[in-house]
């Protein structure tokens, strides 16, 4: 190889090597959302008052915001997820390796999902569809549907409220629907409605009584 060829190649090594540290920088700020688009790799991605958007395909280190919501695309990879004040909702095939966590805002994992870890909140609903769950479910006053074929390998529970987590007037709904399974023990330290799919099963069950149903949803509320 000539000198000349030599240089060419360092040359090309060195843009190419530039250009995955850049694909893989982390993404930080206080005011404003962030976007990551699709099919694009980045590092962290913080703010503090906005949301982040990682599109189809796009893998991310973790996500966390504080006023915002966290919308994943479909097939995304992804660590952790966390916000205080707003949502998490996640398309078709996520991977998130290290759990999901929302104060007061919602969680949603559509068809294909495969969450290592928790899914937390304290004041937001928590839905699964056809979703691998290596981890448990954690609420106080939230709804959780664990649906159709989806699999939590540790349980359900539901703290007692305390302090400013009482201001609820109905008791949660809980349902573990059509094929769906639990493997660890459901527990709940405060009142709860709890129906339990006919095709599903689940652990052990403590502080709540099974209301059995074989359609498509429960009975109408």
């Amino acid at each position: 190889m000539t000198r000349t060829q030599l240089s060419a190649c360092l040359s090309v090594l060195i843009a190419l090597s530039s250009t995955a540290a850049l694909a893989d920088d982390d993404v930080s700020k206080v005011n404003g959302s962030i976007t990551v688009e699709a099919g694009q790799r980045r590092g962290d991605v913080e703010t503090v008052n906005g949301s982040i958007r990682v599109g189809d395909n796009a893998a991310v280190q973790d996500a966390q915001t504080v006023n915002g919501s966290i919308t994943v695309g479909n097939g995304a990879q992804t660590g952790r997820l966390e916000t205080v004040n707003g949502s998490i909702r996640a398309g078709t095939k996520l991977t998130a390796s290290d759990g999901i966590e929302t104060v007061n805002g919602g969680v949603f994992v559509d068809r294909g999902g495969r969450v290592r870890g928790d899914v937390e909140t304290v004041n937001g609903s928590i839905g699964l569809v056809a979703t691998e769950l290596t981890g448990g479910i954690e609420t106080v006053n939230g709804d959780v549907t664990v649906g159709v074929d989806s699999h939590v390998t540790g349980g359900i529970k539901y703290t007692k409220p305390t302090g400013n987590f009482t201001f609820h007037k109905r008791d949660p709904i809980v349902i573990v629907g059509p094929n769906a399974r639990v493997d660890g023990p459901l527990v709940f330290e405060r009142p709860v409605k709890l129906y339990v799919h006919s095709s599903a099963k689940t652990g052990a069950i403590r502080g709540a009584t099974a209301i059995a149903f074989s359609g498509a949803t429960p009975p109408a509320q």
